[in-house]
């Protein structure tokens, strides 16, 4: 299922949006979604706070307690160095 979405826009934010469909070759529906969803996840990433539900609680805090896991792949990458140091 899908629904619309109704935005306002200004003759010159229209016309921008355009040129960069158009350089995206996409239409403007297409680019403006993907850019917003784009947009809407690294907003999400950037909070700071998390809730965590009531019932989920215990075993949140088990996971956070418990030891960490030793990864190889990560403890070898870990060894090496910075590709931007070689």
């Amino acid at each position: 299922m899908s629904t619309v979405l109704s935005v306002r826009l200004s003759d010159q934010e229209r016309a921008l949006l355009e040129a960069a469909s158009s350089q995206a070759r996409t239409n403007v529906s297409d680019f403006v979604r993907r850019k917003a969803l784009e947009a809407a996840e690294l907003d999400m990433m950037e909070r700071r706070v998390v809730s965590i539900p009531a019932k989920d609680w215990e075993r949140f805090e088990r996971w956070a307690k418990a030891p960490a896991r030793e990864i190889a792949g990560l403890k070898e990458l870990s060894a090496k160095p910075p590709t931007w140091r070689k």
